[in-house]
């Protein structure tokens, strides 16, 4: 079911609602950086969630069918999600985000504690973990933020395209599995997944470099938020060191950390393990949770 709710400010959110016939509660699917509702398709088709709980699965403000040419930052995301549970009748749920969606989830968590029961976190970037290219840039992000508040004002006065292709992800995983990964080609499919260029034909630089900034932003500590969470870490080559990752969860007592033989895209590459590890973790967690009848 496609929805929408009116934010404060009068912007729009889009989302998609999987109604649960005797439903827990609710899980919210938080994309990542330049992506869209979509990457969570393949995901809400095949889990068993949705027998137990509804899933709810948002276009973040300037993405997809919430697009906006306004201010983008995790206070802001963070804001809108708290309208959507209010949108929903929902006081708590359950958050599951992939990379930037990992970081809006921490950050929600941070801001809106009492509205969230656990997270899980698919391929936090931690700065104190990153290396490569991400390490790289970190040092830039005022730039990057700068850079990218500029673009928006020239945007805004007229300076940009006119109209940005929608992208369906869960098309192009499937693709990309057939075409790269079922013949073993793993360098052409990081090449594709993490190209700039290709992101750009979808999405504005000006979104696209103020983004990439928030990611480089310090995260909230998960042993401090005293929450339960499952943080999903590719083994591959990523943005981050995933042992480095995991000294850093070793504080939490209430955080699970599981590896997925994948690079920083498991939903495209191995969409049946993180199934899996997500099912089984809120089985364990949330099992207990009183069930109840969702309106429809």
């Amino acid at each position: 079911m496609s929805k929408a709710c009116v934010l404060p400010d009068g912007a729009v959110l889009h989302y998609r609602v999987w109604r649960a016939a005797r439903s827990r509660g609710r899980v919210v699917l938080l994309h990542g950086l330049a992506s869209n509702l979509t990457r969570w398709s393949e995901f809400v088709e095949h889990t068993c969630l949705k027998d137990r709980w509804d899933l709810l699965r948002p276009d973040l403000r300037g993405h997809g069918g919430s697009f906006t040419r306004g201010r983008l930052s995790m206070e802001i995301w963070s804001d809108d999600l708290r309208a959507l549970l209010d949108a929903e009748g929902c006081e708590r749920a359950v958050f599951v985000g992939h990379s930037l969606g990992a970081h809006v989830a921490l950050h929600f968590a941070a801001r809106h504690r009492e509205s969230v029961l656990g997270l899980a976190l698919i391929d936090p970037a931690f700065p104190e973990a990153l290396r490569g290219r991400m390490r790289w840039l970190r040092p830039f992000a005022p730039a990057l933020r700068a850079a990218g508040a500029l673009l928006g004002f020239l945007n805004r006065l007229g300076l940009r395209r006119k109209v940005l292709p929608q992208r369906d992800l869960r098309a192009l995983d499937e693709r990309v599995r057939a075409d790269l990964l079922a013949h073993g080609r793993t360098e052409d499919f990081i090449r594709r997944y993490s190209s700039v260029r290709a992101d750009l034909k979808y999405f504005p630089p000006a979104h696209y470099l103020t983004e990439l900034a928030e990611m480089l932003r310090p995260l909230p500590s998960l042993a401090g938020l005293d929450l339960p969470a499952l943080v999903l870490l590719s083994k591959g080559l990523t943005y981050t060191d995933p042992e480095r990752t995991r000294r850093l969860l070793a504080g939490a007592p209430l955080v699970e950390s599981v590896t997925v033989d994948a690079f920083h895209w498991p939903l495209t590459e191995s969409p049946a393990a993180v199934r899996g590890e997500i099912e089984a973790w809120t089985e364990r967690r949330f099992s207990d949770r009183a069930q109840s009848t969702t309106p429809a």
